[in-house]
């Protein structure tokens, strides 16, 4: 099996410097079924030199060109993602394992989010004037690009992280680096052919495949690096920060969450009600066999609700049918490796051990037609009676395991929630609106979903509680140095969502 060329640097795909490879591996049967290259620090030298070029120097400078073209190239980025939606969405399914559905709703949000990006960047006025107290005295605030960015995106939603990045970064002006997930990188691919069949400049955009170490560990430390972006776990996340630390670069991480999903005994009040809160806790957990950083993966439940709750999630996770991301009728795929898979049955295993009650799930799923024996499957599972003190409830899990902790007042529902060490994202179900408002309020998360979960908008600021090392100060932004920013999204009219028959 030849290997693809999956090393962009100025404006050509190459071979990685050293000449190695790395086979892809299907999740849904344990094969390869591409070989990409593998790059090191050699292959981000030279793509950082080329994106320094195209920040600084050259016939016509990225960050020199107009807005307008900026903007307009970004909608012809979306409008080819539009068009490819099909292949992309296939791609997608085949490298992460998530069924073709959600990579079809992923490329959807991608285009989106070009376009949202072109919109705001258009928008955007000459500066804030700021008042001097002198007629003699201009005084203006303009926002400036960064520079060189150095973009490192996960492997669970390798398109649509990507985008988060590389949308806002061309907008503004910057150029980048990106590194995708070594074990999910071909949409990545696929993007950054499309930027070049959009008319973007060499050497705005570049892009290297391979590990973290050295790949992305390269990209953090690098002298001509101006900001870091990274999407992932919290062991890595650290050792960015520390790489980035010495050059005092700005840095932004997105460093995963263990979401609580709170269900007041009121919100199911009606049949309708109860139907569409165990619809959404179901979505809100398995969706990527939850391998979702907002994954509603702490289902809290008031006491009077839990067994007829808990009893008829179970019955519908049950019913989930796995199985290749491409099968028909499948609503589930494969985790992403044979390592997550084990990751996923050793937390099962201890929360067992340390009392948890099986609901549902908890092993490996007979092997069927479109699922098989080799593939990396594992049932969606319920685990009732959890308790603060288990590893599967304190640490994020990223696969398909729903914990169950109940409470009997609005305070200890709120205490349980903020009970972590992450907080990004929570969602709070109730036909109060006044405890709605004061418990989502009260969470220490960057998003919290009423009667909802999982919505994002483009528009509005997505992040967690935290340390963000990116100091600000004076004006508007040194006051907002000083808060946490919070996105409330309340549905006024929850509905079930039925991503899953039940």
């Amino acid at each position: 099996m030849s290997a693809q060329q999956t090393i962009f640097v100025d404006g050509e795909w190459r071979e990685a410097a050293s000449g190695a490879t790395r086979d892809i591996i299907d999740p849904a049967d344990a094969t390869p079924f591409t070989v990409v290259s593998e790059g090191g620090a050699e292959d981000v030298d030279a793509a950082v030199d080329a994106a320094r070029e195209a920040f600084d120097g050259g016939a016509g400078p990225w960050p020199r060109t107009p807005v307008a073209e900026r903007a307009a190239l970004l909608r012809r980025v979306a409008g080819l993602l539009r068009r490819d939606r099909e292949a992309l969405g296939a791609l997608e399914s085949r490298d992460a394992g998530k069924t073709v559905e959600e990579g079809r709703v992923d490329v959807d949000c991608v285009a989106d989010a070009f376009a949202y990006f072109a919109d705001l960047v258009s928008n955007e006025g000459g500066g804030r004037v700021v008042d001097a107290g002198s007629a003699d005295v201009h005084s203006v605030v303009v926002h400036e690009p960064v520079g060189v960015c150095a973009l490192i995106t996960p492997w669970n939603y390798p398109l649509l992280q990507a985008s988060w990045k590389i949308a806002p970064a061309l907008a503004a002006g910057n150029t980048f680096v990106v590194k995708p997930s070594e074990i999910t990188p071909l949409s990545t691919v696929a993007l950054i052919d499309l930027l070049t069949e959009a008319g973007l400049p060499a050497g705005v955009a570049n892009l290297v495949t391979g590990a973290g170490d050295p790949v992305g560990a390269r990209m953090a430390e690098h002298p001509d690096v101006d900001l870091v972006s990274f999407t992932g776990g919290l062991a890595s996340g650290t050792k960015v920060m520390a790489a980035a630390a010495p050059g005092v670069k700005k840095v932004a991480l997105e460093l995963g969450g263990k979401n609580p999903n709170v269900v007041f005994a009121d919100s199911c009040a009606t049949e309708e009600g109860f139907d569409t809160a165990v619809d959404q806790a179901l979505n809100a957990a398995f969706i990527h066999s939850g391998q979702v950083c907002s994954a509603g993966s702490r289902l809290i439940v008031e006491e009077s609700l839990r067994e007829r709750f808990v009893a008829e999630l179970a019955r519908r996770a049950a019913r989930i049918r796995l199985g290749r991301g491409t099968g028909e009728g499948v609503e589930c795929g494969p985790l992403v490796s044979a390592s997550q898979l084990a990751k996923t049955e050793e937390y099962v295993a201890s929360a067992l051990a340390e009392g948890a009650v099986l609901r549902a799930g908890g092993k490996r799923p007979e092997p069927g037609e479109s699922r098989p024996a080799a593939g990396y499957f594992y049932e969606p599972t319920v685990l009732d009676q959890c308790h603060r003190e288990m590893r599967v409830v304190r640490e994020e899990v990223f696969g398909p395991v729903l914990t169950v902790e109940t409470f009997r007042t609005e305070d200890e529902a709120v205490a349980l929630a903020n009970d972590t060490e992450y907080g990004l994202a929570g969602g709070v179900w109730t036909a109060d609106p006044g405890r709605a408002r004061r418990v989502a309020g009260r969470l220490r998360h960057g998003t919290v979903w009423i009667n909802d979960f999982h919505p994002y908008l483009p528009q509005a600021e997505w992040g967690g509680f935290g340390k963000s090392g990116i100091g600000r100060e004076l004006g508007p932004a040194g006051l907002a140095e000083y808060r946490e920013a919070k996105h409330i999204y309340q549905n006024l009219a929850p509905r079930p969502l039925r991503w899953f028959a039940g």
